[in-house]
């Protein structure tokens, strides 16, 4: 072995020492990648197949549709540049004329021809690389392309089946944009070569290419100017989506101009790569060169030119007439790719005058108007149901609907007690991962009821252990929860290793273990290693608590479970509890999108769905797509015990529903099953989704109008109202029971039922043009029925914002509602709902207090009522509705307070006299407030709120004693 010199004092170091270290580190480095790849691949197969039956066929599905594309792709690229590039080199000239370019070349030569091989497939492998993993991320156009079902309906123009469109259309773009690719990367690897050993000169005398090289460029660019022709071709049938008329689609200039355009040009250019072909047997580049010439003047006369002059001096002065018949596919491709088609339009002329008469038969709902709003209420859940102080509830909370004491459905708030961490001074990694691990317990309240003494939501669900305060008829817990833990919420950690070792539901509580099959089991050291490295954390590899019975729990969010089992829906953005046959499931909203359905409208999703709401914490984003069909296809149930993902068939007549199911079999049950499952009450918690409404609703802004003359002029276009409560954010839509107005072929009133509605405005002004329902009753018949209630433009109806802004300025409400700086406490206004009531509009708003510092949760204090020309303001809604169908009633003072016991069952003595503080705070407020004394009152509400600074005080100092806390009444008004 030989040895390199030594540096004076200095060992010998062998040299073959240092030649062989690059090489190990290189494998090493390899090695580790492909192994964080495999653990990759492992940990995400093992989550699909803790899902349950089917879902690991999506995984592997996916993983063989990308290795084959990935391979298909990176090869027949590779292969064909590679082909290319050897073609190139082996039709160089023996002979190089001496030249000064030559002679510069010589030298690369020289230096690339000892690793020209080398060089060669490194190149090679790059593009490969490259292409695989670009053709890999085009795995839903493959799939959807290879399974696609018929629409049954031809498009206008073409006669072509819908799913054309949809399916094929998007797949040959695809298809021809590698092709383009393909062919432009051999040009210039061609190009490169050709110059490199001499076929290509710029400097010498005589021909600058070689025939052999001039024959090989003139295929390669005939067959770019072939692929040019079909893309000519193809580009007809992309005028379904056309920008450049009124609407989305052929317009007229598409039809007479653009049209027989992009077929000449097809035509021209398959001429021009015919002379290209042809240029192989001859010299020169004249004729290949005027052909090519000839398609870029007409393309830009013929394809540019044209189409403007037509679009400007015939379109342009006669557009109405022109677009007419263009205008009518938009709006009816559009109509029908939302699911607008069948909307039932109803004109409603609102009467000015409360109608007594009218009223009654509206009469069975009054009751279940909802007061208590869900997006203020999340702080009055967490003060008096979080219990411990690492539980906590979404925000906003959630309606839904049970049945009271006599088994009338009713509005309900709805949530679910979810897990934030361990105490800040209980860190660490055992109880972060091993000890806390889940939420306990479901939580609900009527929407319309308030307890009368805390002016706070009465629960019918609450506590810890979960208690039992609604009962059915046959005197069973309504909310009876077998497993009220809950695994999978909106707010679960990363991950959580469960299985073994006891965790904590509360404190002296009785211990759980998880004994659910949801996670992977941690069986083997593999499985344990390669979830180290997925976390990076070591502690999951180290801990000696974790055994072959544990299991690891991730992914935990019911949308985002969802979201990764489903990866060709877009989910709803609110996922909602449901208590069903003794569990607690979340209920998640999965749509089937395209952007790909002729003729119709596209809208940005995001920005659609976007509200008042949309940066609240448990409700998700849409993404920035654009789409022009939308289906409400698959209603998606999470175990909140287990984490067992189940997708039903909603609308199982939906083409690209079918078209997934084909490509994923197994995975999707049918709407019967839904109908069974849990003992039917699933289903019977179903609702119309909120991000469909939301879009559905921005397409009837301008669709509503059926009359293409109406839609082109835009007169009767609207705008969704923003949120009166957050200026410039669209007011969010809202679940509700009302009763609609009778249809003009019925007598007899409809029935009362639960809807997800909004309200428009005119588009340059701020009156009430129309309102929109959405019968969201899976009991009913029109379950997903949609009915647009439009207001006559000769009639003025006060908006949402108006209604606020006169509301504010009442002269009995603005000095009750409107605080003087500095303040104790605060006013806050509810959700403005708008409901039909009477043969009118009726307009209800709850109005909330709380403390300006401290412990910030709002309770009922007052409630706006609008009816006509009357508005009424009192502390309960049946007195402001009196005022409102009585016109002349006074605002009424607090009704009699029932006497309660000294000291409730469980109440300390400290306790129990804070809260009688706090009662004789409220009354001294409410007793100025009958009076009219504004100054007394005000000192009354700062005593009022320092009465609540010091019952929370006394309760916390109780609760620290307490083994375990009894919720504290919410403050009064």
């Amino acid at each position: 072995m030989s040895f390199r010199t030594p540096r004076p004092g200095g060992r010998r170091v062998p040299e073959g020492r240092p030649r062989l270290l690059a090489p190990v580190l290189i494998t090493l480095a390899v090695l580790v990648a492909l192994f964080f790849i495999i653990t990759g691949f492992w940990t995400d197969l093992l989550w699909y197949r803790s899902l349950g039956d089917g879902f690991s066929g999506v995984f592997t599905t996916q993983l063989r549709t990308r290795a084959l594309l990935f391979v298909l792709g990176g090869l027949l690229m590779a292969a064909a540049v590679g082909l290319n590039m050897v073609i190139a080199y082996r039709l160089r000239p023996a002979y190089r004329p001496v030249s000064v370019e030559q002679q510069g070349l010589e030298r690369y030569r020289a230096a690339v021809d000892p690793h020209r091989k080398a060089v060669f497939f490194a190149l090679l492998g790059a593009i490969g690389l490259f292409t695989g993993l670009s053709s890999a991320g085009q795995v839903g156009t493959w799939l959807a392309f290879m399974n696609r079902t018929s629409f049954g309906e031809k498009d206008a123009q073409f006669g072509m089946d819908v799913s054309f469109f949809v399916f094929t259309y998007p797949f040959l773009r695809l298809i021809m944009g590698f092709l383009f690719v393909l062919v432009v990367l051999s040009i210039i690897a061609a190009v490169a070569v050709h110059y490199l050993y001499g076929g290509l000169r710029l400097q010498g005398p005589g021909d600058k290419a070689s025939p052999s090289a001039r024959a090989h460029l003139s295929v390669l660019v005939g067959l770019f100017v072939l692929l040019k022709a079909i893309a000519y071709w193809l580009d007809r049938w992309g005028l379904a989506y056309s920008e450049r008329g009124k609407v989305t689609g052929l317009g007229y200039t598409d039809v007479n101009a653009v049209l027989p355009a992009k077929t000449i040009l097809a035509a021209i250019a398959l001429i021009c790569a015919i002379l290209f072909f042809v240029n192989i047997w001859r010299r020169g580049m004249m004729l290949p060169g005027v052909g090519f010439g000839l398609l870029v003047l007409s393309a830009i006369l013929i394809g540019g030119v044209y189409p403007l002059i037509i679009q400007q001096f015939q379109v342009k002065p006669n557009e109405l007439a022109k677009e007419r018949v263009y205008i009518e596919r938009n709006i009816e491709a559009t109509r029908e790719a939302f699911g607008v088609g069948g909307v039932e339009e109803q004109n409603y002329a609102p009467t000015k005058q409360p109608d007594a008469e009218e009223a009654e038969k509206y009469s069975e709902t009054i009751p279940n108007v909802r007061l208590l709003d869900p997006t203020l209420l999340s702080p009055t859940f967490r003060q008096n149901q979080q219990l411990q102080g690492y539980y906590t509830f979404s925000d906003p909370l959630d309606i839904d609907r049970y049945p009271d004491a006599d088994g009338k459905m009713q509005d309900t708030l709805v949530a679910v007690r979810e897990l934030t961490g361990p105490p800040g001074t209980q860190s660490g990694w055992v109880n972060e991962h091993l000890t806390y691990t889940h939420g306990y317990g479901f939580v609900a309240a009527p929407g319309n009821t308030v307890d009368p003494q805390s002016k706070g939501p009465v629960y019918t669900a609450s506590d810890m252990p979960q208690s039992c305060e609604m009962k059915t008829k046959e005197n069973e817990c309504q909310f009876s929860i077998e497993k009220p833990q809950v695994y999978f919420g909106e707010q679960s950690p990363d991950y959580s290793i469960v299985g073994v070792q006891d965790e904590l539901d509360f404190p002296n509580g009785p211990r759980t273990t998880y004994d659910g099959t949801g996670g992977v089991r941690m069986d083997s050291f593999f499985n344990r290693v390669s979830y180290a490295l997925k976390f990076r954390d070591r502690n999951i590899l180290l801990s000696g608590d974790i055994t072959e019975q544990s299991r690891i729990l991730y992914d935990r969010n019911p949308r985002e479970r969802v979201q990764k089992a489903a990866p060709w829906l877009t989910v709803d953005g609110n996922a909602y509890p449901v208590v069903a046959d003794g569990r607690i499931v979340w209920v998640v909203d999965g749509y089937t999108t395209s952007n790909g359905y002729p003729y119709s409208e596209r809208i940005n999703l995001q920005d659609t769905t976007r509200d008042s709401n949309s940066n609240r914490q448990a409700v998700g984003r849409q993404p920035g797509s654009e789409i022009n069909y939308i289906r409400n296809s698959v209603k998606a149930t999470v175990d909140a015990y287990d984490g067992t993902v189940t997708l039903y068939a909603w609308d199982e007549s939906d083409p690209v529903l079918k078209t997934w199911q084909k490509a994923f079999p197994g995975t999707v049950k049918t709407k019967a099953e839904l109908e069974k499952t849990l003992g039917g009450e699933v289903f019977s918690h179903v609702r119309y989704p909120e991000d469909l409404f939301k879009v559905q609703r921005s397409v009837l802004r301008s669709y509503h109008v059926t009359d293409p003359s109406a839609f082109y002029d835009g007169q009767d276009s609207w705008e969704i109202p923003v949120d009166p409560t957050e200026a410039s954010v669209t007011e969010p839509p809202f679940y509700l029971t009302l009763q609609m107005p009778s249809r003009e072929e019925e007598k007899e009133p409809e029935q009362p039922g639960f809807s997800l509605t909004s309200t428009y405005v005119s588009r340059n002004g701020t009156n009430l043009t129309g309102f929109l329902a959405a019968n969201s009753d899976p009991g009913s018949p029109n379950f997903g029925e949609l009915r647009l209630l439009q207001v006559p433009r000769e009639v003025s109806i006060l908006g949402p914002g108006q209604m606020q802004n006169t509301f504010k300025g009442n002269d009995k409400v603005a000095p009750v509602l409107n605080r003087p700086a500095g303040s104790t406490t605060q006013v806050v206004y509810g959700n403005l709902l708008t409901l039909p009531f009477g043969g009118g509009f009726m307009y209800v708003q709850p109005v909330y207090q709380q403390s300006a510092s401290g412990a910030q949760y709002p309770v009922l204090g007052w409630v706006l009522v609008s009816f006509g020309d009357q508005i009424g303001f009192a502390t309960t809604f049946e007195d402001a509705l009196k005022q409102v169908l009585q016109p002349g009633t006074e605002v009424p003072t607090t009704g009699q307070t029932p006497e309660q016991p000294e000291t409730a069952p469980g109440t300390s003595p400290s306790v129990q006299q804070a809260i009688n503080a706090v009662k004789q705070a409220f009354q001294e407020s409410q007793d100025a407030l009958k009076s009219g004394d504004l100054k007394k009152y005000a000192e009354a509400q700062d005593k009022l709120s320092q009465a609540i600074n010091n019952l929370v005080e006394v309760q916390n100092k109780a609760d620290d004693t307490a083994p375990t806390s009894t919720p504290s009444p919410s403050p009064t008004n």
